[in-house]
């Protein structure tokens, strides 16, 4: 520098500098994206594991392959995985590490309220994208949204609010909730209670449980006594399977409407036809909706000898979509990439044409269903029939009610 300063004195210098920073951009500009690290964050051993876990890395590697087969791009696309075992602290030292550390660019999955916003926080902390292909939690797209955080998948709005109100509409008039005592179960019981009212019904009571819960005898005589004529579960995976399971033993299958507020296809199967028929479930993706669907979903069952669940099959959409954004961008920085995931339809092999909305939510088509009879079904995992395809605007909360500061007013 002092040689520099010999030559071209001062100010000559300072202009070489400002020269040499204002190329920066432009030269970035020309290099292409080398590589790209995506991030599993999942429940592997816990009791998400069975909707997401080893099924939702089998999802991202499908979309990475497919994407390469189609697009060939010009850059690497590496994948890692680990297990947050449903705990927040787990999972926020997981990410950190992986930004850190291991250079991850986008993570995704990150299934379970509490590890979700935890994530999140840290995805904007960091500058990286989150893909929240896992989590139902309103608040993601609205008082918790972060710019950098896209809900992919679905909301308890969606889900427990389209549930509750085609439930009540068919005659269950008045209610009661069996809830999970977290962030989740509540957001489940309070859309639900929407869709109760919006269908002419009321709620007469509820009573929360804790989380991974065994026994859930007393919450079932409560709701029992209480004279509802349905009892909706705000609640999820193995929690939905035993509360179902033990109000069955009860003799209430039959005489209540028994009502998951959340209930995922891998959830049906374990509780088996038997039990739930009868049953309405609002889901975002099902196995058997088309030819497409059928395709895919076949591909991963080879893989996983099960069927995807919505978040399995989200993940894989929401995995693909990124790809398709950075090869777009040219880049694998967030901001560019972010806005190619703005501009460009969500569109695959197991979504509908959908699009990000101002609030970093997918606005998709979801479907109510009616599971099946053991009589109706004619082959393996033949679970539902489609009652209504449900148009995103409906499903989801109208834009102007989100509490999301990325929505102009």
């Amino acid at each position: 520098m002092t040689f520099a300063k010999t030559l071209l004195g001062a100010a000559s210098c300072l202009a070489v500098a400002a020269a040499t920073v204002a190329a920066i951009p432009a030269a970035r500009a020309e290099t292409p994206v080398k590589e790209v690290k995506i991030g599993v964050l999942t429940d592997m051993s816990s009791i998400y594991s069975d909707l997401v876990g080893p099924g939702s890395v089998v999802a991202a590697q499908m979309a990475i392959d497919d994407f390469i087969a189609a697009e060939k791009p010009g850059f690497k696309i590496s994948l890692v995985s680990a297990d947050h075992t449903s705990k927040a602290d787990a999972a926020s030292s997981i990410a950190r590490k992986w930004i850190d550390e291991q250079g991850v660019d986008v993570l995704t999955d990150v299934a379970g309220a509490s590890v979700t916003l935890a994530v999140s926080n840290i995805g904007a902390e960091k500058n990286k994208l989150v893909l929240a292909t896992a989590s139902g939690q309103n608040s993601l797209s609205s008082e918790d949204c972060k710019p950098t955080t896209l809900h992919w998948s679905y909301n308890t709005r969606a889900v427990s609010a389209t549930t509750a109100k085609a439930v009540t509409l068919e005659g269950a008039k008045t209610w009661y909730f069996v809830t999970a005592d977290y962030a989740g179960g509540r957001s489940l019981e309070e859309d639900a209670t929407k869709g109760v009212l919006a269908g002419g019904g009321k709620v007469l009571g509820s009573v929360k449980h804790p989380f991974n819960n065994s026994d859930f005898s007393s919450q079932i005589l409560m709701g029992q006594s209480s004279g509802a004529t349905a009892i909706g579960f705000g609640n999820s995976g193995p929690d939905t399977i035993n509360a179902v399971k033990q109000a069955n033993e009860y003799g209430l299958n039959g005489k209540v409407a028994l009502t998951p507020l959340l209930a995922m296809i891998t959830d049906i199967d374990a509780m088996g036809l038997d039990m739930a028929k009868g049953m309405y479930v609002t889901e975002s993706f099902y196995w058997d909706l088309n030819d497409q669907t059928r395709a895919w979903s076949k591909r991963f069952f080879d893989q996983r000898k099960k069927m995807p669940t919505m978040v399995q099959a989200g993940l894989y959409s929401g995995v693909m979509h990124y790809l398709k954004s950075v090869k777009a961008a040219n880049s694998s920085d967030t901001a560019p990439v972010l806005a190619k995931m703005k501009e460009l339809p969500i569109s695959d092999a197991v979504t509908k044409t959908s699009h990000l909305r101002a609030d970093n939510i997918v606005l998709r088509d979801m479907y109510l269903f009616k599971v099946k009879a053991p009589s109706e079904s004619k082959y393996a995992w033949d679970y539902y029939k489609l009652e209504k395809t449900v148009p995103g605007d409906e499903a989801f909360a109208p834009l102007a009610e989100s509490k999301c500061p990325l929505v102009k007013k």
